[in-house]
């Protein structure tokens, strides 16, 4: 009898065929169009792509646990590549100081291992976690923090803002604060959204299943607009009822936005995740 491997599942048999690799991934946003490949523009997946291949001397594709927009920066982004056993047992022991050597030096691997089967860093995951950083201070963020750190205008109270993130937790349409996307789904459970000030800087954490388009920085728009005194604590969860994108929520700037890390089931449990996110998403 014959079996059949679907397209996201590496040959892993001993010896031959192909092994799935985990990447851990950080980056430096500022210059690059976000994750995605795209034409006559830097990105992190064209970037990291080149680097790869040209390592490994053959084409390499990635998938990745969550497309950041451009600006957005990363510590601990997530991605999976399908290699050749024979080229890994090769490359294995230095395939992070090749790569250091090829890489720009706003993007770096951190990590790189073979992955557990049933593993797929997109529809595996649990959850992502964002933080955006932004600063009230009168002269800004400072000098080493100016990258990952947004300056804002505005005194913010933020003990308002954590009252109204509060009332965003849970599963809901977060279409008022998402950008359309065809035949994508605008339910998420939003776990956590944490508001919390340390002299000028204040830091909102986001913790959810997954996130759509732009959503981490609308949400943290619409609690800026209560932060500032401009709309009431209950203003951003009032717009969970909308059915599509609402004007009246800014979207603050990419540079505050880091993807800090990613969240995946025990081994054994990897492939029924990976079925049922790909059935949700898909």
């Amino acid at each position: 009898m014959t079996t059949h491997r679907t397209a996201d599942e590496p040959a892993t048999a001993p010896g031959g065929g192909l092994v799935r690799l985990r990447l851990g991934i950080a980056y430096d946003g500022t210059a690059l169009h976000g994750w995605a490949r795209q034409p006559d523009q830097r990105t992190v997946q064209g970037d990291l792509e080149e680097a790869l291949t040209r390592v490994l001397r053959r084409p390499v594709a990635l998938t990745v646990a969550g497309r950041t927009d451009a600006g957005v920066h990363a510590t601990g982004q997530v991605a999976h590549a399908d290699v050749p056993r024979t080229v890994w047992e090769e490359q294995r022991s230095r395939l992070l100081r090749r790569l250091r050597g090829v890489l720009p030096p706003d993007i770096v691997v951190h990590s790189v291992e073979e992955a557990p089967p049933g593993f797929d860093a997109r529809f595996g995951a649990l959850r992502r976690h964002y933080v955006y950083r932004l600063t009230d201070a009168d002269s800004g963020p400072p000098p080493l923090r100016r990258a990952d750190t947004a300056a804002w205008p505005r005194r913010l109270d933020a003990d308002a803002m954590a009252t109204a993130a509060e009332l965003l937790l849970g599963l809901h349409d977060f279409a008022a604060f998402c950008r359309h996307r065809e035949g994508a789904t605008t339910i998420r459970t939003l776990l956590a959204l944490d508001v919390a000030r340390e002299g000028d800087l204040v830091t909102v954490r986001a913790s959810a299943d997954a996130f759509c388009h732009s959503m981490v920085r609308s949400l943290v728009g619409a609690l800026t607009a209560v932060g500032e005194g401009r709309r009431p604590p209950d203003w951003p969860a009032a717009l969970l009822g909308r059915t599509e994108r609402s004007g009246e929520v800014p979207v603050v700037p990419a540079g505050g936005l880091t993807l800090v890390a990613v969240d995946y089931p025990p081994d054994e449990e990897l492939a029924a995740r990976a079925e049922v996110t790909r059935a949700l998403r898909c």
